[in-house]
């Protein structure tokens, strides 16, 4: 992820392993999410009970990445570069571990509807389909992140919009199920329940994404419109062309090894 090398070792294996750690954090609550969404679709609570028992994990993650950058501040005190990348993984953390709370309340629900008699509830069509997108955001916004690219980031921020729209859509068609069919009411709403998590963890991969953009072009693009955000990229883009340009002109003037 690092394009630049700092003349202390011991920061640059710091920060790899913040990077690290985020990463791994990362892949876990993805996973998390999947468990939940696998035990709601086929019905399985002993997956459910999984994800709800291994939320300890991921708070564990986060009390230990948290210690970890605690440490590396007061350490290392990074420059202004680097402190927008330490700050980044420092939010970006809050972001993991409510992806993880959020997968919680998704593996309850499933629990709830699982012990219900009776065919599966209206609207697993539509939190299968809503679950597909947000997983991928999510699983685009770790890589922006792994990568360093800006690009892929804001592609993530543009998609929000459509996880948005299809998530409003989704409850449209279920407030449909249950004025054909009342006796469904409790069973909908639960599933309402699951499609306002995963609109939350798409969110929350949004805040990832403009936490990659902000760390590289050191614009905060929060609550920015799409044409700051895409100035922003381009002068992330800039920043990366001109580093990896002195990276070639410092290797060229380089004198040659002795023997």
């Amino acid at each position: 992820m690092q394009s630049d090398k700092h003349i202390s070792k011991s920061f640059d294996q710091d920060l790899d392993e913040a990077i690290r750690l985020f990463l791994v954090m990362g892949d876990h609550a993805a996973s998390q999410v999947a468990k939940a969404i696998h035990a709601l679709i086929d019905k399985d609570d002993t997956l459910a009970q999984e994800v709800i028992e291994m939320d300890f994990e991921i708070n564990r993650q986060e009390v230990e990445l948290d210690e970890h950058i605690l440490l590396l501040v007061a350490k290392r005190q990074p420059a202004a570069s680097d402190l927008r990348l330490v700050m980044s993984i420092s939010k970006g953390v809050v972001d993991l571990e409510r992806i993880g709370d959020e997968a919680v309340k998704i593996a309850q629900m499933a629990s709830k509807l699982t012990a219900q008699e009776g065919k599966s509830a209206y609207g697993y069509a539509e939190v299968q389909h809503l679950s597909n997108q947000v997983r991928l955001m999510l699983h685009n916004a770790l890589e922006a992140f792994s990568q360093s690219n800006a690009e892929q980031a804001f592609e993530v921020m543009r998609n929000d919009d459509v996880v948005n729209e299809e998530y409003q859509s989704a409850i449209r068609a279920l407030m449909t199920y249950i004025m054909e069919d009342a006796r469904q009411v409790s069973k909908v709403i639960n599933i309402m329940w699951i499609l306002r998590a995963l609109e939350r963890i798409g969110d929350h991969a949004q805040n990832i994404a403009e936490l990659v953009i902000n760390y590289i072009s050191g614009q905060d693009v929060r609550h920015s419109d799409y044409a700051l955000v895409e100035k922003a990229v381009q002068e992330a883009n800039e920043r990366i062309a001109t580093r990896q340009n002195d990276d070639v002109i410092a290797t060229d003037i380089a004198p040659p090894a002795s023997d």
